[in-house]
This record gives C-alpha cells, sequence and structure tokens, in this order.
C-alpha cells in the first residue's frame, strides 16, 4: 500500500498558483478591518477611566474591561499584519513593483506600524496604519484595474 501511495504522489502534477494555495482571492479588507479594530480598542482604552478608590467590584470590572480591549487590540492587529504581508508575498509580483516602486517600503511600514499598535496605546500609530492600508488598498485595487471605494466600518 505504501509503495501505491509513493507512486501516486510522485506522480501528481504540481498545482501552478501565485501563493500557497490556488484561490486567488485576495483583498485587503480583512486588512482593514483588523486594524480598525485595533484602532477602536486604542481609543477604548485611552477613554477608559479607573475606578476611584478601592471599590474591589469596580476595580476588578476595570481590569477585565481594560484587559479584554488589549486582548482584542493584540489579536487584531496581528492578523492585520498576517493579512497585510500575506497580500505583499503572494499577491504582489514583479510587475507590480515595476509599477509601484514604494511598494515593498509601503508594506514594511504598514507590518511595522502593526508591531506598534499592537505593543503601544497609541492613537497616532492606529490612525497611521489605517492610512497606510488606504495606500495599500488603492495601490491594489489600481493592480486589477478597479475603483473600489475606501470605507471604514466606523
Amino acid at each position: 500500500m505504501r509503495r501505491i501511495i509513493d507512486t501516486l504522489i510522485d506522480n501528481a502534477p504540481a498545482a501552478e498558483a501565485h501563493c500557497d494555495g490556488p484561490c486567488g482571492v485576495y483583498d485587503p479588507a480583512s486588512a482593514r478591518i483588523a486594524a480598525e479594530a485595533g484602532l477602536s480598542m486604542t481609543k477604548k482604552i485611552l477613554a477608559l477611566t479607573p475606578p476611584e478608590g478601592g471599590d474591589a467590584a469596580a476595580w476588578a470590572a476595570y481590569n477585565n474591561t481594560m484587559s479584554r480591549y488589549i486582548t482584542i487590540k493584540e489579536e487584531q492587529t496581528h492578523l492585520a499584519k498576517e493579512e497585510l504581508l500575506v497580500l505583499w508575498t503572494d499577491y504582489f509580483k514583479p510587475q507590480h513593483l515595476e509599477a509601484y516602486p514604494n511598494l515593498h517600503d509601503t508594506f514594511w511600514k504598514a507590518a511595522k506600524l502593526c508591531s506598534s499598535v499592537k505593543v503601544e496605546v497609541n492613537l497616532a500609530h492606529a490612525e497611521e496604519l489605517m492610512d497606510a492600508i488606504k495606500e495599500i488598498h488603492e495601490i491594489f485595487w489600481a493592480t486589477k484595474g478597479r475603483d473600489v471605494a475606501w470605507y471604514t466600518a466606523s
């Protein structure tokens, strides 16, 4: 049985794809949604007011809320980074780099901003990340010859 399986694997045609999978479905919207969640959580963290005094229940509620906001911010900005890296490494091809010579720098800066938003509570960096993803959105859709409006959920 093992020889049959090995023979089938050895003789199977290789899949042709420009990425890790042949689906061909890409959209920077997933990165935007995740980054927007990071921006939202950053705003919520900055707006959250610690309770006054030693009310244990109020402090427990505050700490619970703060930890949830932090967890969501970190998870979502990490997801945004993963989504951007897939676009950068799997979708974009050499001809795109010729048309957009700043492509690598744009993605590198966006990935670095994801890291900043993840580890900091910095509204300016969260907004800069959204701006970077907007630029990527515009480049991405231009490579497909489509005019897709930029929008945010909030």
